[in-house]
């Protein structure tokens, strides 16, 4: 692909020479969130194929550049990558349009799903829809893997930190941060035996104006804290409101390795701790977060909406439910931006050192490790009804039960696979057509 330049706005250049529009880009990025169903993998998956390939706004190793910065930063790096995008393309502006884009489809249908949960239970149809969605989702990852490894894995170097990076966390359940952290020392030390020198970064016209560092951390922190303060003021500081966006603000600045990372301690915390929700209430959240778009992390607004809902005084049930989960959302991806806009001016900015566009490439080949991780993960929870823990201890990879296996799942999964490697359709085709097949499958054969 041909590179693209930065122009003296530091908005990426097409390579006809013209960025994108801002509605073009709002568009896609509304595209995005719609259909970024099945975790990071495939959300990272869908950006790849919007931004680089059918677009061409982003080129293949700025994207991956701005993808392996997202991989060293807390929180959820699908949103994280989004502004990035956004921001690359129409500075501030263009980041928060992309990040929001990406985060409201998923917290909209999780304000509705958890009231329609609150009122009537877990709904059939929607399980029947998004039964077939995931295996829609599981052949797009599974393209995304071989996409990004085609790519990524030039070496064998890098092969063998993708390999080792999969047995890491599939096998030995190794944490995310000390893998990806590893791949690039790595990746570093390698490139320092070779004797090469660092490279000075580019500090030429086509390198995006630095901004006003502790002006934007100002602002940021303030955007970031209006609202909670905002509750302890207006209401009280000792609020249900004020305790949430204190708990869930300290998730979102410790929570490296993504949402499954979090999930045993944030449940341990939200119910047996502050009794917001009960165990198993937690786990049909993870459900719902499961079957709508965004990022997985939003199973922390069901979360908030139920401890509102459970202890709404002053205000009715409803409107505290909502105000909490509009609390937890807020509190939960406001740091992102505010790490893409303090962090994304310098990163580009050293795109130009040896040394850390090796020890980048060396997150890269993780990252492809990563997603084959995911990958099979998914596959294991999508194909097989029940799983179970290895026998030996040191062993993390759950072991699937052969006798739970789903035939129909396997089925939807592999005509999904056929019309994304053979027909090659689009994804929003590929969603639709697989979930319109869950739901007619499901139904013919009288599955709940």
């Amino acid at each position: 692909m041909k590179e693209q330049a930065i122009d003296m706005h530091g908005k990426i250049e097409s390579p006809a020479g013209s960025p994108p529009s801002f509605t073009e880009l709002a568009g896609i990025s509304l595209r995005v969130g719609l259909l970024s169903f099945g975790g990071p993998a495939a959300q990272i998956a869908l950006m790849h194929r919007y931004f680089v390939e059918e677009r061409g706004w982003i080129a293949e190793d700025r994207f991956l550049h701005a993808l392996n910065y997202c991989m060293l930063l807390p929180g959820p790096e699908a949103q994280q990558l989004a502004t990035y995008c956004g921001w690359l393309l129409h500075r501030v502006k263009g980041g928060l349009t992309a990040g929001l884009l990406f985060i409201l489809p998923g917290a909209v249908a999780m304000l509705g799903l958890s009231f329609v949960y609150v009122l009537f239970g877990r709904l059939p149809l929607v399980e029947s829809l998004f039964y077939g969605v995931k295996a829609g989702v599981l052949a797009i990852v599974l393209q995304a893997l071989l996409k990004v490894g085609s790519r990524a894995l030039k070496s064998r170097l890098s092969i063998a930190i993708a390999i080792a990076s999969f047995l890491a966390l599939f096998l030995f359940g190794i944490p995310f941060p000390a893998v990806i952290v590893a791949a690039a020392l790595v990746a570093v030390a390698a490139d320092r035996k070779k004797g090469k020198r660092a490279a000075i970064p580019p500090q030429d016209a086509a390198t995006p104006p630095r901004p006003g560092f502790l002006g934007t951390l100002a602002v940021g922190l303030s955007i970031w804290a209006l609202p909670v303060v905002g509750a302890a003021v207006l209401i009280s500081p000792d609020h249900l409101l004020v305790d949430v966006a204190g708990f869930f603000s300290t998730l979102a600045v410790v929570s490296f390795g993504g949402a499954y990372a979090l999930l045993s301690y944030m449940a341990q915390v939200a119910v047996e701790s502050y009794g917001w929700l009960s165990a198993g209430e937690m786990l049909d959240g993870l459900g719902l977060a499961e079957t709508t778009p965004g990022p997985l992390i939003l199973v922390t607004q069901f979360v908030g909406f139920l401890a509102g809902f459970h202890a709404p005084a002053p205000f009715p049930a409803a409107i505290a439910a909502t105000l909490a989960a509009a609390m937890t959302t807020w509190v939960t991806f406001a740091p992102s931006f505010l790490f893409i806009f303090l962090g994304a001016p310098f990163i580009e900015r050293l795109r130009g050192n040896r040394r850390l566009s090796a020890a980048l490439s060396g997150i890269t080949a993780a990252v492809t490790g990563t997603i084959a991780n995911l990958a099979l993960w998914f596959a294991l929870h999508v194909f097989f009804a029940e799983t179970t823990n290895a026998p030996l201890w040191w062993i993390a990879a759950p072991i699937p039960t052969l006798t739970s296996i789903d035939p129909l799942a396997v089925a939807l999964a592999l005509v999904a696979g056929w019309l994304v490697f053979f027909r090659k359709l689009g994804v929003a085709t590929v969603v639709g057509a697989s979930a319109v097949l869950g739901l007619a499958a499901r139904t013919a054969i009288g599955m709940p």
